[in-house]
């Protein structure tokens, strides 16, 4: 079986001389390529081992210099003594030093200030150094948190140069007490590392770090440039976060020693591929000529009868002496509804429609003649139905005898649609024609393409707007010959009737006089469109006609489709609106003068929709009263109920809800928010408008009444301030008689009893207690007098108050209290509230609250005053609180802000300071009120304007 198959196998062989060299190439490639790489490998591998061993070497270096250091570090921290403080730290240091040549200082930095240098020379600019501030900060907490030796750096040193700074964690009693560090520069530790002791011709080192901050790997060596793409291994030093690398400098350099060997055998693999290739191509190529002329005939062969067949058209070859067909092809006889022997039985003549055969004759009789060398024509064919269908005929001769034709090629094209087309499209020219110029509307056709050259010329095209205004308005001669260059191509009845005229000649003749505009900005609006590439005008504007009547015209003109870049077919209407125009007028004015009716009106007039409440029409007034446009109203369908006042908004839409369905005519009052916040207060009267029988709107009037409302608020305000002041002076006579009476009464018996005294002890004895009586007198005058004063002082000064500032204040004149009794005072405010009082009463107030709670603290607990302030329904509110002994409310209510009421047995309680505290508040507009329990505390709360 294998020798049958050897023979086919090599035959296949031979017949493919590219594909026999290319696989004689490629299998001798193949053997090239792996001996090439067997060595790569071998030089490769050797080169890993000796960049590893390099690397390793450094590396240990490297470790052993920070163990070194570490031992130093913990050293030096042992000469911190049990008060905290280094002994003998310039000997230790310098010692440490003398065993340890890798380092270049060694420093003791209690929480975190660098106060210990060795040496000192050089060093002196790091003294004093706050290592836990920005920059050095985050290293430095790093070897806190780890409390092991962290080395930050490489970094610019304060003292001078890069260096590296090793920062051991030192903890007494497990309390941090700060760093035992050592510097090293960074020359001395690349030099001990071992790295500047490498073979450079081959290798370099490179040192980073990555920079937290900006997530960036920052280098620290020379010759920083991109490495990633050369060969390179790297190691990760963890007590500095370091990264070290060692590169190849030259990345493919063991590539030259394979490179020789690679190419040649690359060479002689494609020798021999070309000689392979050579030696079998030459039978092949004669094999190959052959088939290829074999194959040209072939395909001419199918693509003639593909053609003759499978064309579109129909083909056929006729006898040019008797028109009989010799040959025709599928499309022919599906155009005339026969078979091919049904056709083959019949000549051109007998299927060509009698009125085109003539024409036809003659072309085929010049064609034999040799008079022409083809033609072309559309005639008419009966299909074997009786049909009659419309073909474009080609005719070409098809070989000569004698310099005679003797048969031809026809070829025909069905054109029946596209006749059925033309044949249409006259129609409609027809019926345009006629709507044209019979239409009643005013039209006519125009050119405008000269003047679309001209602006281009100009460079106006496409330009802006406002640039192409100004430029008409400016050179008005330009306008003036536009309008010269519009050519008037036809008009219909119903504009000669319009311009007045009789023919479409007198109107292109009078043209400049009939088609003037009433000004030179109607013309100047058409040119702006077309430079603007407009294909659709419309403008009202107005004409004079031959008789010199001005009329007014809705002109608008169309580009006609075709047209559209060279603007040379424009439609232009005419329309009259004179009449309409004057009817319009009479509206507006009746408009304007309603509007204007409405706008006087002291009242905002509105109009609005009965299902949704939305306005369909608002009054300017309403700019006035409430701040917002009439557009801004009707803008919105809402904006009604989006700014009725929040207290109002749900009863009003309510009522309003309830009348409107009701049918009834009603009127009520509110609150609306104007623009800049107010609260207007409305009145609102309602009408329903009614339509046959049915409610369809709403109309109404809404009339400003803050005014109103506002003095009612003042007399009501006035009404309540006149009854309080008379409680408040019916209170301050029963307490002026009643004190006042008391004391007379005490100064009369003690009269009596001096006059009556029989001794001079006895007599001394009660003048003693007339001055006693006297001073309380003098005492109860003095505090009816302050009382007097806050209440007839009607003019405070007010001012803005920084109530912290005061709080601070009345705290330092209670200082001795506050500390006899351990007071605790707590403040919950911000530090810049700010209210307006008047300086004497605020501090008065704080005074009498804060001393009254001081004096009023529990025996039992460590007195605690909370002072407070916080929002509470649009209120200020002052709160102090405390814990001390409470007030019965049940039994003290009355008597808490009365004069001289008092609620305890204290020796210094008189009954008057909350009596005046009370007044000052009310007479700053605001209230106080008091929550309190015997034994648990009193809070009160200062209600501030």
């Amino acid at each position: 079986m294998n020798n049958k198959k050897r023979p086919n196998f090599i035959s296949w062989f031979l017949n493919k001389p590219k594909t026999t060299g290319f696989f004689t190439f490629l299998f001798l490639s193949c053997i090239t390529s792996f001996i090439v790489s067997q060595q790569y490998q071998l030089i490769k591998e050797d080169e890993q081992r000796e960049m590893n061993t390099i690397l390793h070497v450094v590396h240990q270096n490297i470790e052993q210099s920070l163990k070194n250091c570490y031992t130093t570090t913990l050293t030096l921290a042992l000469t911190i003594n049990d008060k905290g403080v280094p002994e003998n730290f310039d000997y230790v240091g310098k010692k440490l030093m003398e065993s340890n040549n890798s380092i270049n200082a060694v420093q003791l930095v209690p929480n975190g200030v660098i106060k210990y240098i060795y040496p000192m020379k050089g060093n002196d600019a790091a003294m004093n150094l706050n290592i836990l501030e920005a920059p050095y900060r985050k290293e430095s907490l790093k070897s806190i948190e780890n409390q092991k030796m962290y080395f930050a750096g490489p970094l610019k040193l304060k003292q001078g140069g890069m260096g590296i700074v090793g920062r051991f964690p030192v903890f007494r009693n497990n309390v941090f007490w700060g760093f035992s560090a050592v510097i090293i520069k960074l020359e001395t530790f690349l030099k001990s590392s071992g790295i500047n002791n490498i073979d450079e011709s081959k290798y370099y080192f490179q040192f980073s770090k990555k920079n937290v901050t900006v997530q960036k790997e920052v280098f620290y060596l020379p010759n920083k440039s991109d490495f990633s793409k050369k060969y390179n291994i790297s190691t990760y030093i963890t007590d500095g976060d370091w990264k070290l690398y060692l590169i190849s400098k030259h990345q493919n350099y063991f590539y030259y020693p394979i490179l020789i060997p690679a190419i040649i055998g690359l060479i002689l693999a494609a020798l021999f591929g070309i000689l392979i290739y050579t030696l079998l191509k030459i039978p092949k190529e004669l094999q190959s000529l052959v088939n290829t002329q074999a194959t040209k005939l072939l395909n001419s062969e199918i693509k003639f009868e593909a053609i003759f067949d499978q064309a579109a058209v129909g083909i056929a070859y006729i006898d040019s002496f008797s028109g009989n067909f010799i040959e025709i092809n599928k499309q022919y006889c599906i155009l005339l509804g026969y078979s091919q022997p049904e056709m083959k039985d019949k000549n051109f003549q007998s299927v060509t429609h009698p009125d085109d055969l003539e024409e036809d004759l003659i072309n085929l009789e010049k064609l034999r003649k040799g008079q022409i060398r083809a033609y072309s024509m559309e005639k008419r064919y009966v299909t074997k139905l009786g049909t009659i269908i419309w073909v474009n005929l080609t005719v070409s001769p098809l070989w000569k005898v004698n310099e005679k034709v003797t048969s031809h090629i026809a070829i025909v094209e069905d054109i029946s649609l596209k006749k059925e087309a033309e044949e249409q499209i006259k129609k409609t020219e027809t019926r345009f024609k006629s709507l044209f110029d019979d239409s009643p509307l005013p039209l006519r056709e125009e050119d405008f393409s000269e003047i679309k050259i001209y602006l281009q010329e100009l460079n106006l095209i496409n330009e802006k707007t406002e640039i192409v205004s100004n430029y008409f308005h400016s050179n008005p001669e330009i306008v003036t010959k536009c309008n010269s260059l519009v050519k008037l191509i036809n008009v219909n009845n119903a504009c000669l009737k319009l311009h007045k005229v009789k023919t479409k000649e007198e109107l292109i003749n009078t043209k400049s006089n009939l088609l003037d505009f009433r000004s030179t900005d109607d013309f100047i609006k058409h040119l702006i469109a077309i430079t603007q590439g407009k294909k659709q005008f419309i403008i009202d504007s107005r004409i004079k006609n031959a008789e010199g009547e001005y009329r007014d015209v809705n002109l608008r003109w169309n580009v006609i489709r075709g047209y559209r870049k060279t603007f040379e077919r424009i439609i232009v209407s005419t329309e009259d609106i004179t009449q309409r125009s004057a009817t319009e007028k009479i509206i507006l004015d009746t408009k304007q003068r309603l509007e204007s009716l409405i706008n006087t009106i002291d009242g905002i007039v509105w109009e609005c929709d009965i299902e949704s409440f939305s306005f369909t029409f608002i009054s300017k007034k309403v700019e006035h009263i409430l701040g917002y446009t009439p557009e801004e109203w009707l803008a919105s369908k809402t904006f009604w109920a989006d700014h009725i006042y929040a207290d109002d908004k749900e009863w009003v839409q309510n009522y309003s809800k309830l009348q409107t369905e009701a049918s009834l005519n009603h009127d009520f009052e509110y609150r609306m928010i104007a623009k800049n916040g107010a609260a207007i207060w409305l009145k609102d009267i309602v009408n329903i408008v009614f339509e046959n029988g049915k409610a369809v709107s709403l109309r109404g009037i809404m009339i400003d009444i803050t005014k109103t409302k506002e003095a009612e608020k003042d007399l009501h305000n006035s009404f309540n301030l006149v009854t309080e002041q008379n409680k408040r002076l019916l209170n301050f006579s029963y307490i002026v008689s009643h004190n006042l009476r008391s004391h007379t009464s005490n100064i009369a018996s003690i009269m009596s009893l001096i006059e009556s005294s029989e001794s001079e002890e006895e007599r001394e004895q009660m003048i003693q207690l007339l001055k006693s009586v006297s001073n309380s007198l003098n005492e109860t005058m003095f505090h009816l007098n302050e009382v007097i004063n806050i209440r007839n002082n009607i003019g405070l000064v007010s001012e803005p108050l920084n109530l912290q500032h005061y709080i601070d204040t009345v705290q330092n004149v209670l200082q001795e209290q506050i500390t006899s009794k351990d007071v605790s005072i707590s403040t919950i405010m911000p530090k810049d509230v700010i209210i307006n009082y008047n300086p004497a009463y605020l501090e008065s107030i704080l005074y009498n609250i804060i001393s009254n709670s001081i004096r009023y603290s529990h025996p039992e607990r460590k007195p605690t005053i909370v002072i407070k302030w916080f929002m509470e329904n649009d209120m200020k509110i002052l709160q102090i609180s405390d814990n001390g002994v409470g007030i019965d409310l049940v039994r003290n209510a009355d008597k808490i802000f009365g004069m001289y009421k008092t609620f305890s047995n204290h020796i210094d309680s008189k009954g008057i300071g909350l009596f005046i505290t009370k007044n000052q508040i009310d007479a700053m507009g605001g209230n106080i009120t008091v929550e309190s329990e015997p034994n648990i505390g009193t809070t009160f709360k200062i209600y501030i304007q």
